[in-house]
């Protein structure tokens, strides 16, 4: 204590750990997904890995020592089997971590029914499903914490995936919502926004060349890897951030801060 000020000092370390703690992660088998799982876990706690593909599934799950799942986060009666089992596994609930979305590039006016509905089901309704599902579960026992993955996209422009920037825009605001009405039963709700992240699945897809240009337009001159988002995961998730709900952070290396605009001086 000072003269003035008497106030404890928390273990501020101490409120990243996650002893004891059960966490369900969906789309943990790679990119980001795996990179989280990892974060939770050396954390301390135990993780129930969720992916759509067996062998991702319980690859990850043998790594950190987590329990594997299969489930399509799309389908409700999948996504609430999968949380009660979840609670039966882990004794409850302490968290979720919804990594799962994708991009279809088209021009905005060329976009389908059916390419809209698909990236609505792949960016947005798993977490609609998972936030009613695991919310309500831990709502019911003390607490927790929710983070989505959600995106620059949803932010400003999206030129070329303009589909998957509207559902990141309503993935962030079904977030607040969240906050606010879950906030009262201890429950915490936060995004990520990620700018361009090298991930496995990305790297297969970008050519290196248009890699080089978004470092070079990157003020930190890189993009981001896996381990960049995750760790912006992990503090949400943790006690660190314990008085923070409903926002959304983003993680993009300062490239939506920069000027607009071409300018000569």
């Amino acid at each position: 204590m000072t003269s003035t000020d008497d106030s404890p000092v928390p273990d501020y370390p101490g409120l990243l750990r996650l002893d004891g703690r059960g966490y369900v992660v969906v789309g943990a088998g790679q990119g980001i997904g795996r990179q989280a799982t990892h974060a939770l876990a050396q954390a301390g706690a135990r993780v129930f890995c969720i992916d759509n593909q067996e062998s991702l599934a319980k690859e990850v799950a043998d790594e950190v020592g987590g329990i594997p799942w299969v489930a399509d986060a799309r389908d409700r009666a999948d996504v609430e089997n999968t949380v009660a089992e979840a609670e039966r596994q882990l004794g409850r609930i302490h968290g979720l971590v919804d990594i799962v979305g994708m991009a279809k590039y088209m021009d905005a006016v060329d976009t389908t029914d059916e390419d809209w509905d698909w990236t609505f089901g792949m960016v947005l309704r798993h977490a609609f499903l998972f936030a009613q599902a695991a919310g309500r579960s831990m709502a019911n026992s003390g607490g927790g914490s929710m983070v989505f993955v959600a995106s620059v996209s949803g932010i400003t422009s999206a030129p070329r995936h303009a589909a998957y920037g509207a559902a990141k825009a309503g993935l962030m605001s079904w977030v607040r919502s969240l906050a606010v009405e879950l906030g009262p039963s201890g429950v915490r709700t936060n995004a990520v926004a990620p700018g361009m992240v090298w991930t496995p699945r990305i790297s297969q897809l970008v050519p290196e060349e248009l890699k080089h240009k978004n470092e070079e337009n990157a003020p930190l001159r890189r993009v981001a890897i896996p381990a960049d988002i995750a760790a912006a995961i992990l503090f949400f998730a943790s006690d660190l951030s314990g008085y923070v709900n409903g926002q959304t952070l983003v993680v993009d290396g300062g490239v939506t801060v920069k000027f607009g605009f071409p300018m000569e001086l």
